[in-house]
């Protein structure tokens, strides 16, 4: 399914309601329609793929799309200083939510996983294949026991590739903040 502006519930809401207000609401609720299009227009790709990338899953990287235009409805305004950074950490936290409200027994260290394993690029047998989705999902399961900032550092570094300086931005942080960050969520 594709994503749009137009099949989001929230939008067709705002729409309907839009519909049938006095004129001064309407024109103030088609512009908050506006901002909140303009918004997921330019950011609900990465949302998606921060959300895919951390639930590994389609319909729960949507769940996390439309979680996350939800909430923002009411808090738009507390976006003005950094809209990027707040709705890519809104896309961690609430995938990593998601996993959490899944996968309260299971827990595995960080330092005992080796990311370059499921990197390679070789031949893999449907063994090697099974041991891949084990990892992905103990990594899942690490990074949702992860608190707050050190969550979202770490699946903005390893699951969408960040460097420190880009993650330092996104956060409002300095650099060296996020390695000691990055230092403590792997160990």
């Amino acid at each position: 399914m594709s994503i749009t502006a137009a099949n989001m519930p929230l939008t067709s809401n705002l729409i309907n309601s839009a519909k049938s207000a006095t004129p001064d609401k309407a024109v103030a609720e088609n512009a908050e329609l506006e901002e909140l299009a303009v918004l997921f227009q330019d950011h609900h790709k990465a949302i998606f793929r921060i959300a895919y990338r951390i639930t590994g899953s389609q319909s729960d990287a949507e769940d996390v799309l439309q979680t996350i235009f939800l909430r923002l409805t009411p808090k738009r305004r507390d976006l003005s200083p950094n809209p990027e950074g707040y709705l890519h950490r809104a896309a961690v936290n609430a995938s990593l939510d998601l996993l959490r409200s899944r996968t309260r027994a299971n827990s595995v260290s960080l330092d005992v996983i080796d990311f370059n394993q499921s990197s390679k690029l070789s031949y893999q047998s449907p063994e090697d294949d099974f041991a891949d989705v084990e990892l992905r999902e103990l990594v899942r399961q690490a990074v949702a026991k992860l608190e707050g900032r050190a969550a979202t550092a770490f699946a903005l570094r390893y699951f969408e590739g960040y460097d420190n300086n880009r993650i330092a931005q996104v956060l409002g942080t300095s650099q060296m903040v996020v390695a000691v960050t990055l230092h403590r969520a792997r160990t």
